[in-house]
């Protein structure tokens, strides 16, 4: 995603500075990255400007994670702030997951590469939202695959299980895949259909792409669930290039 796209905040909250910036940069592609000390620190910035996502650290000195979400839950501005909590296996089983209803959990210790893989569906998810709330039609989102790519595209409808039609172009082409759900059951480029149409178009790195959700497809011509599609198509770019490298 690039620069221009990143229309949605989050704020990270923990107490280790160096954690914080390290979380800070992984993130920094993909969002507006707000940063708070510790719990306190937050709640004051959360009530100032309540920020899309929150990703907190659950031990903390003074207010911890699971006070933090809790103090917010009682304000209206801030009832329905999702969190990502940061915290032990052990701390997640037995004192959060029972006890909250956050977005996702991620364990201690944790890659970077771990936190930008469950903040991005999250963001990815807002992003298309934030796009239908400025959509010049009804029911319709238009943007530039450049800010969101079509395999973010297609997790995103996923996520959401949304049915409408995902209209792509490229260099002049024009792929067409049709969602129920949340599953990509159709897909047409040209003459080609199915899964082939959709490894074809989930490389198109540029171009338009528009959500129309009262467009649907009564045909089913793909044979994977969208998880399918996507990671038979990585399988697919993986075999590609591991060919090209061998040559």
């Amino acid at each position: 995603m690039t620069a221009a796209a990143k229309t949605v905040n989050v704020m990270i909250v923990d107490d280790n500075p160096l954690i914080r910036e390290l979380m800070a940069q992984a993130l920094d592609p993909l969002c507006r990255v707000i940063l708070a000390a510790d719990g306190a620190d937050a709640l004051l910035k959360a009530v100032d400007a309540p920020p899309d996502l929150i990703i907190t650290d659950f031990k903390m000195p003074g207010l911890d994670g699971r006070q933090l979400y809790e103090k917010l839950r009682h304000r209206e501005a801030t009832r329905n702030t999702p969190f990502i909590f940061v915290a032990s296996q052990g701390d997640i089983e037995e004192k959060l997951r029972p006890l909250v209803a956050a977005e996702d959990f991620i364990p201690k210790p944790f890659f970077t590469a771990d936190l930008v893989r469950v903040a991005k569906k999250f963001v990815d998810r807002v992003h298309l939202e934030k796009l239908q709330q400025r959509a010049p039609r009804a029911g319709v989102i238009q943007g530039r695959l450049e800010e969101m790519g079509v395999a973010e595209l297609m997790q995103s409808l996923e996520m959401g299980q949304k049915s409408c039609r995902l209209a792509l172009t490229h260099n002049g082409q024009k792929c067409e895949l049709f969602f129920a759900g949340g599953q990509c059951k159709d897909a047409r480029l040209g003459d080609v259909e199915g899964d082939p149409a959709v490894f074809e178009a989930i490389n198109w790195a540029d171009g338009e792409f528009e959500i129309d959700f009262a467009a649907t497809s009564e045909r089913t011509t793909t044979t994977r669930s969208t998880t399918g599609l996507l990671m038979e198509a990585m399988r697919l770019l993986d075999e590609t290039n591991s060919n090209r490298v061998e040559s």
